[in-house]
């Protein structure tokens, strides 16, 4: 059985007990809002923990002596995180919501570059491969779209999200937050497909960046971890619904 095949079994045994909608939906987001915040955060370097990032989003109290900026990037994905959840009322994913995902990440680190495209050259630390010139990003952002809303059912949705995700950092439109947007926006691909989130924790962050670089030239790998994170969401949702199988 292919990680492919193994994700869609999981699926169909929770969607046959607790389908992805409604109340169900509702306690998932609440559930991955501080966990996606931190993780997707610590793998770019953000020192709060995860009990900080807990306390900052549900108490609103800061963690001492830590950077602000940590505690608005925290602060500021929690509500594109929020917004990821209103896509799954669309057909489609587009640019615009990019856009104000991106605004709401980045408005209080730098609101110039908030919401808007970089117009700066940026190259990726430890990456041997460039990223797409400031003046190709609109073309390219406009081609990516178009691919999404075009090859979106052309491929197993775990696959098309982790495609979405690659291609997305690859062109690197932002001048900061480019990771986590790309997280996002796979995310939101997933759960519009009734899948869980694919949740990438700090201790996979090598594998994950290494994965990333080869997947410029063979992207499976990548695609095949992804699928990963997906089954181990879907496996702890089933641990935490109580729900039986003979692979528990």
């Amino acid at each position: 059985m292919t990680i492919y095949e193994q994700v869609d079994a999981r699926k169909a045994i929770i969607d046959a007990v607790h389908p992805f909608e409604g109340h169900m939906l509702k306690q998932l987001r609440a559930y991955y809002r501080v966990g996606l915040t931190w993780t997707s955060n610590a793998l770019e370097g953000n020192s709060l923990t995860e009990v900080e990032t807990k306390v900052l989003l549900e108490d609103g109290l800061t963690a001492g002596g830590k950077p602000m900026r940590d505690t608005f990037e925290a602060i500021g994905h929690a509500q594109a995180y929020d917004y990821m959840f209103t896509l799954l009322r669309k057909k489609t994913i587009t640019e615009d919501d990019a856009f104000i995902m991106h605004k709401m990440f980045y408005k209080n680190i730098d609101e110039q570059y908030a919401g808007r495209y970089r117009d700066k050259a940026v190259f990726i630390a430890g990456s041997k491969y460039g990223v797409c010139r400031a003046n190709d990003i609109a073309t390219e952002m406009g081609k990516l779209f178009a691919w999404a809303n075009s090859e979106r059912g052309a491929i197993h949705p775990v696959e098309f999200a982790a495609q979405l995700h690659k291609r997305f950092v690859f062109i690197h439109p932002f001048i900061d937050g480019n990771g986590r947007l790309s997280r996002l926006l796979m995310n939101a691909a997933l759960i519009r497909d009734g899948y869980m989130l694919a949740i990438i924790p700090p201790v996979l962050r090598q594998e994950y960046i290494s994965l990333l670089e080869r997947a410029h030239t063979d992207d499976r790998p990548f695609m095949d971890f992804i699928a990963e994170r997906v089954l181990e969401t879907s496996k702890d949702i089933m641990r935490l619904l109580n729900i039986q199988t003979d692979k528990n």
